[in-house]
């Protein structure tokens, strides 16, 4: 086959059809080195564009593909990727996934057969397109990773990911046949915490992300669910708190900003506290205490590496419950079954309970707990070592857990009306003590 050397359309020029013109000078057997600086760098970020869209106006922002090298958790290592920018967002990255390290050079090559290589200096493919022969029919689209732009589609069984940093868990937005949802992942448990249903309970085929919002279609293509938000250009799951948000372009600010939150109420989040932490109605955050230092300052992963608890109680928070769902459900069972169970179960760390179902959810992680109304029918149950109290004055367990986090708001607001009588008081007495001034009376303007 007589190969045809071509202006490669790299990417972000699948955009085109949207967005507009792709420009670039990039031809096969294309190669760009960029070298890390001669001593490693902490928060050293450097980029290589390659090509960039072009716009029918300047205030419009622009898709641009960089070479791409950051400072890692690993001294002496540099993280070398591809990178899609819209404006000053990043939507795409091939590091998403499989993260590839250099020392000192990465190097960008486009093969004569049209496979897209990253390199290191001693010439070893750290990662590759696959699209040999291909010419330019791969996209990113294909591969989703925590953005979905305007125009794009997401199939039934896909889903766009999104990694907190320095964390075991990641966060999920899956399309179901039944639903679309937001995931938290640790290991081989997964629990939702938002969910979208259609209407009528239709059975879901694939989104598409269009100016109006997200559109919902059955497998004849029709529409049947929409998450209106006019003016729409992408999706995204923030990797902090795993909320997802719909996004516009306000050319007034020069920037994306969110115009729909899937979450709207902190504590509605997974992560609005850590592990073992509840977050209360004034959004912040307690702690339950149930290590044996009783510290909720600890590590993340300390918190989460505890694999099996088998000895152990279980102890009832009054006025909280969980966010988190599609946790193992037992039905029919009593407040004492439910307790029992989780009890008996090592893999369990948690477990909610509801009086009017009669329902049971057990949990592995402690997580997403929220103070709410303690007349709700709603209890909720944690697991703490044998003889491990939850405060060290108090032995009355559930005392002191409805202590912590009704009393929380209280002290509060408590300590702010003290403040305020002092003020007043202190401001009444000065004013007493000092010759009063004449009232005079203010001209009416004209």
């Amino acid at each position: 086959m007589v190969m045809k050397i071509i202006t490669f359309s790299f990417l972000i020029c699948l955009f085109s059809k949207l967005q507009g013109h792709c420009k670039s000078d990039i031809n096969l057997g294309f190669t760009l080195p960029l070298s890390a600086p001669i001593e490693y760098t902490p928060g050293f970020i450097g980029k290589a564009y390659i090509m960039e869209t072009e716009t029918s106006s300047r205030r419009e922002p622009s898709f641009k593909a960089a070479l791409t090298m950051e400072s890692s958790e690993y001294k002496g290592r540099y993280l070398c990727s591809i990178q899609v920018f819209f404006g000053d967002v990043r939507v795409w990255s091939s590091g998403h996934y499989t993260k590839m390290y250099v020392s000192n050079k990465c190097i960008f090559e486009l093969t004569e057969d049209g496979d897209m290589r990253l390199k290191r200096s001693n010439k070893r493919v750290g990662w590759r397109s696959g699209t040999s022969g291909q010419g330019i029919e791969w996209q990113s689209f294909n591969f989703p990773t925590d953005v979905m732009l305007s125009g794009q589609r997401l199939d039934v069984a896909m889903q766009l990911t999104s990694f907190p940093k320095d964390s075991t868990m990641f966060y999920s937005f899956e399309v179901l046949r039944d639903k679309i949802a937001l995931f938290l992942n640790l290991d081989e448990l997964k629990y939702s915490y938002w969910e979208y249903k259609p209407i009528e309970n239709k059975t879901v085929n694939f989104l598409r992300l269009g100016p109006k919002g997200l559109d919902i279609f059955d497998d004849n293509s029709h529409r049947i669910g929409r998450i209106e938000q006019p003016l729409t250009r992408f999706l995204a799951i923030g990797n902090i708190t795993g909320n997802l948000g719909l996004y516009s372009y306000k050319p007034d600010k020069g920037k994306f900003e969110a115009t729909f939150r899937a979450v709207s109420n902190t504590c509605d989040l997974p992560v609005a506290c850590k592990p073992y932490g509840i977050c209360t109605s004034s959004k912040s955050c307690s702690c339950i205490k149930v290590m044996s230092n009783g510290d909720c300052n600890s590590n993340e992963e300390e918190w989460l590496s505890m694999k099996r608890l088998c000895d152990h109680e279980m102890v009832e928070l009054e006025g909280v419950t969980t966010v988190l769902r599609n946790g193992t459900e037992a039905r029919n069972v009593s407040k004492e079954r439910c307790e029992e169970l989780c009890k008996k179960d090592c893999e369990c760390r948690g477990a909610s309970y509801s009086v009017s179902e009669e329902s049971c959810v057990m949990y592995g992680v402690v997580m997403g707990v929220k103070e709410i109304e303690r007349e709700s029918g709603l209890s909720y149950m944690v697991k703490i070592p044998k003889g491990v109290r939850l405060s060290d004055e108090k032995s009355n367990v559930r005392k002191w857990v409805v202590g912590l986090v009704g009393g929380i708001d209280a002290l509060v607001i408590l300590l702010l009306l003290s403040g305020f009588g002092f003020y007043y008081i202190r401001k009444r007495r000065k004013s007493l003590s000092q010759p009063q001034p004449q009232l005079q009376e203010e001209p009416i303007a004209e």
